[in-house]
């Protein structure tokens, strides 16, 4: 039973509230049964991905000569056995790196993404990957099922060219089912449902490669007026982009990995290309100097490398990712490369800890490996999501019921505010997506100020044992000692709540008074000023009540 229920359970004197509690979550397990039932009969099979036109592809050779070879080629041998990275810390840079990449394609572009939206920063980002087609470079995008709605029209008009192929992976009823087939497909096949490919790459000429948190869309690159999600990418030369590369091949090549022109229902001729190309072009005009997109582009991307004017720093580096049989063939004996490696280097971890995860849920088996660490010495502060900022509710519902046993194992815990503009009202807080200011949704770990892990993988059962995720080890104490800056700024006062153990004297006054005792409070400056709360900060009835229900579902292994 988690910590939150046996709290609320205990309050009532003869048990009264323990039985309400009970009786409502057996009728919202019933409800959910009969939902699934209920579908079952209309639940429709889709074709094998081996039923459609699907050549095999690989990924350029390293042999090829481009410009970006012959670029980084004499920085590889004055560096051997490592490669070069940079962090993208805004969501500017990330948005000039990728426009960037994608000009300086000569031979392939390949694109990995979860989500892949059509919005502003996405349509320059696709115009980038047309121009890159239109100069001959063959260009790749695989895409985790386009969200579950019908395919969108930018698109499907750029598979249409022939240097283009885009792929959906693992698809879930996508474009030629009804949106009733597609909810109905939630219930009838819910463990295909809930396994995804998380991975974000994007890759040019098997030479260089952004890897990290980021999806493709506005709130991605600082550019949606709604949500801005704090992220952190990383731009990657060298031979790790050959292992990166051989990744996106084996996905590419996948069983589950289906051709878009065998799923769209839509069909396009030349004309609609060609006014798809002439839309993406006027979108560049419009909107390429308000979102920042031009700068990194002043000169080409191998010419800023040969020069050394790209900050690159050149350290062993390692990559991890998990294999599409995580999702072909599931198995409970399945156990993720990513995770793996981060354990093994914990366990030589001496001093430090720091943990960047926006979807964080430890279950018990986490919160005892946290404490064994602690136990023999090794800090541990732990930034995440709060209540309100998060863009998952659920997942916070999940994750809730540990902060007290992590923060008695003297774990540090923060969680990240929902940042407004000053004078700006508090946000109005939704029942499923967050409509905060601000949302953290980087995923970095930093060991020993010496060791940075940094992906797509967030601390949860989800990224462990349902989606597929990647991740870049990097050993080098100037990369690791900027992410701990990152770590150190965003969880100030000012930015993040500092979650602590009520004192005795607060739980005894809020027993007092009959107020709900979560057992914890939250300290962060408010106006000049340190400020306290007893309860979730700034979350609102409406996520309180979410959370609260959300943790009587039997849903704790789909976090």
């Amino acid at each position: 039973m988690s910590e939150s229920r046996g709290m609320w359970e205990a309050a009532g004197r003869d048990g009264t509230r323990a039985s309400i509690e009970g009786r409502f979550r057996a009728a919202v397990r019933n409800v959910a049964i009969v939902m699934m039932m209920a579908a079952l009969a209309a639940c429709a099979e889709r074709p094998p991905a081996t039923a459609f036109d699907r050549p095999s592809s690989q990924a350029l050779s390293t042999n090829e000569a481009t410009p970006l070879a012959a670029a980084l080629a004499p920085l590889e041998q004055q560096h051997p056995d490592e490669s070069a990275v940079r962090l993208l810390r805004t969501g500017t840079d990330a948005l000039q790196a990728r426009v960037a990449l994608a000009r300086a394609a000569t031979k392939t572009l390949d694109m990995q993404y979860y989500i892949a939206e059509e919005d502003n920063t996405g349509k320059l980002l696709l115009g980038a990957a047309l121009h890159a087609a239109d100069r001959g470079v063959r260009v790749r995008m695989l895409v985790d099922d386009l969200n579950f709605k019908d395919i969108d029209r930018i698109m499907a008009a750029l598979n249409s060219h022939d240097k283009i192929e885009i792929r959906v992976f693992n698809p879930f009823g996508s474009a030629q089912r009804s949106l009733s087939e597609r909810t109905q497909n939630v219930f009838t096949n819910l463990s295909h449902f809930t396994r995804r490919m998380h991975n974000k790459a994007m890759i040019a000429d098997n030479q260089i490669a952004i890897v990290g948190g980021r999806n493709l869309g506005d709130e991605y690159f600082s550019a949606s007026p709604t949500l801005q999600f704090r992220d952190l990418d990383v731009f990657a030369a060298g031979p790790v982009t050959h292992k990166i590369s051989a990744s996106f091949d084996d996905y590419w090549n996948s069983s589950l990995a289906y051709p878009l022109r065998g799923l769209n229902k839509q069909k396009f001729d030349p004309s609609e290309l060609d006014k798809t190309r002439d839309d993406l072009r006027a979108h560049w005009r419009k909107q390429a100097d308000p979102l920042n997109a031009k700068p990194l582009n002043a000169t080409p991307l191998a010419q800023q490398i040969a020069r050394g004017e790209m900050g690159l720093v050149w350290a062993p580096t390692e990559f991890w990712v998990d294999s599409p049989s995580k999702i072909e063939r599931p198995s409970d004996d399945y156990k993720s490369p990513p995770m793996t490696r981060l354990v093994d280097l914990l366990k030589d971890a001496q001093r430090e800890f720091l943990i960047i995860s926006p979807y964080f849920v430890p279950h018990d088996a986490g919160v005892k490996a946290l404490g064994d660490l602690t136990k023999r010495g090794v800090q541990i502060a732990v930034l995440t999501n709060s209540l309100a900022a998060t863009d998952a509710v659920a997942v916070q519902a999940g994750y809730a019921p540990y902060r007290v046993p992590m923060l008695k194992n003297g774990v540090e815990l923060y969680e990240f505010k929902p940042i407004q503009a000053e004078g700006e009202a508090s946000p109005r807080a939704g029942l499923f997506g967050s409509q905060s200011r601000a949302s953290l949704h980087a995923k970095a770990y930093v060991i020993d100020r010496s060791i940075l892990v940094i992906g797509s993988m967030n601390l949860d059962p989800r990224s462990s044992k349902l989606n597929t995720e990647l991740a870049l080890v990097i050993h080098d104490k100037a990369i690791a000692s900027e992410a701990a800056g990152l770590f150190a700024d965003a969880i100030s006062p000012k930015v993040s709540w500092r979650v602590q153990l009520a004192s005795a004297a607060v739980d005894e006054e809020m027993r007092r008074t009959g107020a709900p005792r979560s057992g914890l409070v939250w300290t962060a400056e408010e106006n000049g000023s340190l400020v306290t709360w007893n309860f979730d900060p700034e979350a609102g009835f409406y996520r309180n009540l979410m959370t609260g229900i959300f943790t009587l579902l039997p849903v704790d292994k789909q976090l």
